[in-house]
């Protein structure tokens, strides 16, 4: 992929957000060297990917332990531009901490946090916080870092150390997720189309008619043609009540032949289907700490 004509990636920020992080690690992957532009919220991230010819986006897709995001996946499906596309993947290790500006962490009598980020750590919140903790629920982990100014030295919140220590917060207690394999998918979104590596995948999103059998019979086509399917969940398609959106994932590039025929044969048997991307299969990569 060419990206000399790239002057902006964006997403989900504030500053020290683990998206953020992600954006670092695909501009290193990359060399890019452009201007970043963090955003409220993803569907705005992928809102000004589509309207902008010169932008990238780096948004969440998906958490090992709450699964799907689905307001990514809601958004990348209805991009006006059907050439937005996931161009490549970032799997991140998550580790939060809870953080605060005092040091006392048996003072602490509310958190707060991204929904995801507080629903990771409910054994902790649950075994070592007081009965009553006032739970408060921010737009992204570094949001509610950096939203303590606005509340008591009795209030903390959950990020990464990378948060505490650009918001000059203290740790109080580290590696807090109940799964210590926690890991999130970020993918690099934009107007490009991907060479092959070999190693592979590509994401589509169907729907089909409302009747037995219909979900099967696309599954079969998978089977038949030998492609291992890694992924797949459902959305509601908000057309129509009892109709949904099926999303996928499985090994290959659209450029491959036995792709494209399946594909082309997938298509036959559904009422509406977005290519979503072709794109290298992503490594687990240590994050910063």
């Amino acid at each position: 992929m060419n990206f000399e004509n790239i002057t902006t990636i964006a997403y989900l920020g504030p500053q020290a957000s683990f998206s953020e992080m992600a954006k670092d690690e695909f501009c290193k992957q990359y060399n890019l060297n452009v201007s970043s532009n963090p955003m409220p919220t993803i569907r705005q991230v992928i809102e000004y990917v589509d309207e902008n010819e010169n932008a990238l986006g780096v948004v969440p897709v998906e958490n090992s332990i709450e699964g799907s995001v689905r307001e990514a996946m809601d958004n990348l499906m209805i991009t006006r531009n059907p050439d937005v596309t996931i161009l490549s993947e970032y799997i991140m290790p998550i580790r939060h901490c809870l953080l605060s500006r005092t040091t006392e962490f048996y003072s602490i009598t509310g958190i707060i946090s991204h929904p995801q980020a507080l629903a990771q750590c409910q054994n902790f919140i649950h075994d070592e916080m007081p009965f009553n903790v006032n739970i408060i629920e921010a737009t992204s982990t570094a949001e509610a870092a950096r939203s303590l100014q606005n509340y008591n030295l009795t209030y903390a919140a959950i990020g990464s150390k990378k948060t505490a220590e650009v918001y000059n917060l203290n740790i109080l207690k580290e590696n807090i997720n109940d799964d210590k394999t926690n890991q999130t998918r970020f993918v690099l979104i934009g107007k490009f189309h991907t060479e092959k590596t070999g190693h592979d995948k590509t994401s589509i999103a169907f729907s089909t008619e409302n009747k037995p059998g219909a979900l099967l019979n696309v599954l079969e086509i998978f089977m038949k043609n030998n492609i291992n399917l890694s992924y797949i969940s459902s959305r509601p398609s908000k057309t129509k009540f009892g109709d949904y959106i099926f999303i996928v994932n499985f090994d290959g590039h659209i450029e491959d032949l036995g792709i494209k025929n399946t594909i082309d044969e997938i298509q036959k048997q559904t009422t509406f289907m977005r290519f979503l991307g072709s794109y290298p299969k992503g490594k687990t990569i240590e994050s910063p700490q």
